[in-house]
């Protein structure tokens, strides 16, 4: 069992920079690939970032290539997402969540979600 806790949010003009984290409790965490999704108002909630459980393979969608970096610290049971040059188009709800699957990057892969943290982009 994990639970997930984000925070960070918060409101940036647009070429800001925010830090997300998202800190796990439970003993296995490093055992768990790790990623972020987001939803923005009246869309479905889609794949960001994902980093596997000894950090050595990422993945993000092509929008935020060059702008995002997912990283985990498993001593701290914490995984970070730095946004770099936000736009108007990444507000959203930031979610992290949690897979047993190593490559995973679909919604349904992933067993743990936590409840979400607001990042709104002034342009």
């Amino acid at each position: 069992q994990v639970q997930l806790v984000e925070s960070g949010g918060g409101l940036v003009q647009a070429g800001g920079s925010l830090r997300l984290s998202c800190a796990a409790s439970g003993r296995t965490f490093s055992s768990y690939t790790m990623a972020w999704f987001r939803q923005a108002p009246g869309k479905e909630r889609e794949f960001v970032a994902r980093i596997t459980w000894i950090g050595s393979n990422t993945y993000y969608t092509d929008s935020v290539k060059g702008r995002f970096t997912i990283s985990r610290d498993n001593a701290k049971n914490t995984v970070y997402l730095q946004m770099n040059s936000l736009k108007p188009e990444d507000t959203a709800v930031y979610y992290c969540a949690a897979s047993l699957y190593p490559l995973a990057y679909r919604e349904a892969q992933y067993n743990y979600w936590g409840q979400g943290t607001q990042v709104t982009v002034s342009s």
